[in-house]
């Protein structure tokens, strides 16, 4: 069983417009209400394709309530932890050429005993869980040495955890030894504090965070697809997307499936790769299923380009 755990979800509507015009009335295509945050949208992703997962949610307020009933009514298992601050909402602006704006709130601030119950509550489910998977930004509120402390505590309980965010709490799951971690390049260049305008940069970049203490490191490069460098060795991997929709949760579902096939080699990042490129030609944050999964677009390179210059981030 895979625990996600989710510091920072949200409530996500997104809106389906023709042209998105600044400063003009625009009239809505589409619209859809989904519950959010990269540790939900992997449990969903994996409840889709049938497989089990529980995700841990901090959840307050009148938003907070619509996160667990939108969870419940996909049927998500879940551990929702009550705190006092209001659950973010977020909002998706999506062109019909996959161009995507976001508008993220920041999200209630976290006292230290609300994060000290969350923490308590993913301990305890840890015992019982093949993966723990930290996913996304840290809410206001809880320093880095007690997101630090809970990967450490994790770790030294023999969990493989799995950490999925930025910045300093990226670095805090390297440096607490953490599975895999799953940077994108913007994520990934700003751990390492240089550009990334290559392939070979990207692996580079992917071998100094396991010379840190990450045990394999998966990073996801949108149109340039992915790269994972674990203990054999490097791959590479591309799956197009003839019509993209929506890139949000793209990055989740790619972790999702990299997990579900097992977390390591080709079969895993094919899996990975087929499951984020499905993400992307479906709307606002909807998690593919078993329809809606393509593997024969995958391509894999045990031996890439390392010069191939990457697309504009």
């Amino acid at each position: 069983m895979i625990l996600t755990v989710t510091l920072n979800p949200s409530v996500d509507r997104a809106l389906e417009v023709d042209a998105l015009v600044r400063g003009e009335v625009l009239r809505a295509v589409g619209s859809h209400i989904d519950p959010g945050g990269k540790g939900v949208n992997v449990s969903r992703a994996l409840l889709a394709n049938g497989l089990k997962s529980t995700a841990v949610v901090p959840a307050g307020g009148a938003e907070g309530e619509q996160l667990v009933d939108l969870l419940k009514g996909e049927g998500v298992d879940m551990l929702a932890v009550p705190i006092v601050g209001r659950t973010r909402s977020n909002i998706t602006l999506a062109e019909p050429d996959g161009t995507v704006t976001k508008i993220n709130e920041a999200g209630p601030v976290l006292s230290a005993a609300e994060f000290a119950e969350v923490s308590d509550a993913v301990l305890t489910a840890a015992r019982s869980s093949d993966w723990v998977v930290i996913c996304g930004s840290l809410p206001p509120g809880p320093s880095v040495p007690a997101f630090a402390a809970l990967c450490e505590r994790l770790v030294a309980a023999g969990a493989r955890l799995a950490v999925d965010s930025s910045g300093p709490a990226l670095l805090a799951g390297v440096d607490a030894g953490a599975t895999l971690v799953k940077p994108n390049r913007e994520e990934l260049a700003e751990a390492v504090g240089r550009e990334l305008s290559t392939l070979g940069d990207v692996v580079e970049a992917c071998a100094r965070l396991r010379a840190a203490g990450a045990g394999t490191v998966l990073a996801s490069l949108g149109a340039d697809g992915a790269v994972l460098v674990e203990e054999s060795g490097v791959l590479a991997g591309t799956s197009p997307v003839t019509v993209p929709r929506s890139t949000v949760g793209a990055g989740d579902a790619l972790l999702a499936g990299f997990l579900a096939a097992g977390a390591r080699g080709e079969a895993a990042l094919v899996e990975g790769l087929a499951w984020g490129a499905a993400a992307v030609s479906l709307p606002g944050s909807r998690m593919p299923g078993p329809q809606d999964l393509d593997r024969t677009t995958v391509r894999l390179d045990a031996r890439p380009d390392l010069s191939r210059p990457l697309g504009r981030g």
